[in-house]
């Protein structure tokens, strides 16, 4: 996969998978958040680093991608392009958008159906929005392309698979540390939901390419 950069300009199909993908991924960050079991790997660390440094997660996760994005501009630059950038920058403020709607807004009750509700459907939309941006060829989110180069630099001796819960389970560690250290609310950015992303996250995000994502670019 090349960089967009430099080339023509990309088919409105694969603008829209990308845009989509990305919203699918913002929805899955909230709703990690609004069920209380626990958020994904990313936002586990961005959720504990941001309330021990008392920034909001919006901007704390901006930052941290914009330093993962220059690493990866020197070790897998062709991974960059828009959907680089927009999913870099919009993601965080989504999540926090879909917050404040359901708590402030709208002020919802998070019951434990809907909790249970929201922590599946935001393992379902973490695999299918991944899955959905990285077949577009747009470009991938400073995060995920970790895993990516990982597998590179292995010589695929580490599968995506396999490296995307090697840093899944990394980036989680970080997250509880900062978590403690800060000493807030633990089970606000940790449980069963991290656990189930981490360990899970990578195979979903294979199948959804596999079969839906890959097979609607190559029908296009």
């Amino acid at each position: 996969m090349g960089s967009m950069f430099g080339k023509s300009l990309p088919s409105l199909k694969r603008c829209v998978m990308m845009v989509t993908g990305i919203l699918f991924i913002g929805i899955c960050v909230g709703a990690y958040r609004l069920s209380a079991f626990g958020t994904d790997a990313f936002t586990c660390m961005n959720l504990g680093i941001s309330g021990f440094l008392h920034m909001s997660f919006g901007n704390w996760q901006l930052i941290m991608n914009a330093a993962i994005l220059v690493v990866m501009f020197f070790q897998a630059r062709q991974l960059i392009g828009l959907g680089t950038l927009v999913n870099m920058t919009c993601v965080g403020y989504l999540a926090d958008l879909i917050c404040w709607l359901v708590q402030d807004a709208l002020q919802m009750p998070m019951t434990l159906p809907l909790r249970i509700g929201a922590l599946i459907l935001g393992g379902l939309f973490a695999g299918l929005g991944v899955a959905f941006y990285m077949a577009a060829e747009l470009g991938i989110a400073p995060y995920d392309s970790v895993a990516v180069i990982i597998e590179q630099v292995t010589r695929k001796k580490i599968p995506f698979q396999q490296a995307r819960i090697l840093s899944d389970v990394t980036v989680v560690i970080v997250g509880v540390a900062f978590c403690l250290l800060s000493g807030g609310s633990l089970w606000q950015i940790i449980g069963i939901g991290t656990v189930c992303n981490a360990l899970f996250n990578g195979p979903l995000i294979q199948f959804f390419r596999t079969y839906v994502a890959d097979p609607m670019i190559k029908n296009g």
